[in-house]
């Protein structure tokens, strides 16, 4: 009896406690907010588990199949988009087709012969070294857009650049004349920020006229193309027939979880929050990739890396922060999906 009356007063207790009302506002930040950290963290396991996977074919052929792929999928849903190349001028076109070069042929080549460089050793600095991109999307947008620095941009700017240089090398000078790839694997990685922060800017030029699954279509469209012709002129396509059912299996889950799939359920969580609740959830992005090359390949940051890892994500939340906070509300943005 009195277990019976200890257990109905704890039922009780738990009846009067004042619990966060779950408004649907608060429903869809929650929504969003996870949605952008699943995306993240997808984005960390191609980084670290699944594109590395793919090393043994010829790496133009990998990066036309990561765009080719996704882009016929999409047409059996997105064919419609096909009605807006009748309204495209030529600077649109060209727009497409730079953002394309940029940040789908010349971006992502970089960063996969990075990751195949590396041969599963520190895939998480290449990784991070990725998240260098805001600086160079500012600065371009500075040059090409004449947009104005935000204030203290250059402290936080060059302190990211510095915690890259001792997240990759440590207290160490670059190694070039042993053998060691990683200082080779950084720079190929940070010309796929650059790359990345390029097709930044240069999407500027038309997201404005088209919504973002239109150009996500075009995007993937214009970089296949842009493949089809450097597999073709090289001749790695033949090499088609070397991809085995594993390597067929991974592109298919890149595919539709993190190639196209992550990137609409990034926007769709964009929608959803705001600008600052966004930037931190992307750190889903570089924790996961901590998180999955230990589990799967057993390797863990030194003292030092962890330290410069951590100075160089906060450098980029401040230039993050600084440079969205001048944007237009997310949900008034014509990019985005209604």
């Amino acid at each position: 009896m009195h277990t019976y009356s200890y257990i109905s007063y704890i039922c009780t207790s738990f009846q009067h406690i004042q619990y966060p009302e779950m408004t649907p506002a608060r429903n869809s930040l929650l929504t969003g907010a996870f949605a952008i950290c699943i995306s993240a963290m997808l984005w960390g396991l191609d980084g670290i588990v699944l594109t590395p996977q793919l090393y043994n074919l010829e790496l133009s052929l990998v990066v036309f199949i990561l765009h080719a792929l996704p882009f016929l999928i999409m047409n059996l849903f997105l064919y419609k988009e096909y009605k807006l190349l009748g309204t495209f001028t030529g600077k649109d076109l060209m727009y497409l087709f730079l953002v394309a070069l940029m940040g789908g042929a010349l971006g992502t080549m970089a960063i996969v012969r990075a990751l195949f460089l590396v041969e599963f050793r520190d895939l998480t600095i290449v990784v991070l070294l990725q998240k260098l991109q805001p600086v160079f999307a500012i600065s371009l947008a500075a040059i090409l857009l004449r947009e104005k620095f935000r204030k203290n941009f250059i402290f936080w700017a060059s302190l990211a650049i510095i915690s890259g240089y001792f997240l990759t090398f440590g207290f160490m000078l670059p190694d070039l004349h042993t053998g060691s790839k990683t200082a080779l694997a950084a720079g190929y990685s940070l010309f796929a920020a650059f790359a990345f922060g390029s097709a930044t800017v240069l999407s500027k030029g038309i997201l404005h006229r088209i919504s973002f699954q239109a150009a996500t279509f075009y995007r993937y469209g214009f970089t296949s193309l842009i493949m089809l012709i450097i597999v073709l002129s090289t001749g790695s396509l033949s090499g088609i027939a070397g991809v085995t059912s594993v390597n067929w299996i991974v592109f298919l889950i890149i595919t539709f979880t993190t190639g196209s799939g992550a990137i609409f359920l990034y926007y769709y969580g964009l929608r959803k929050v705001k600008a600052m609740v966004a930037t931190i959830c992307e750190l889903c992005f570089p924790l996961s990739a901590i998180i999955f090359d230990y589990a799967f390949h057993g390797r863990i940051l030194t003292p030092v890396q962890w330290i410069s890892a951590a100075v160089m994500l906060v450098a980029i939340i401040k230039l993050s922060l600084g440079s969205q906070s001048e944007l237009p509300s997310v949900k008034d943005s014509k990019m985005l999906p209604e």
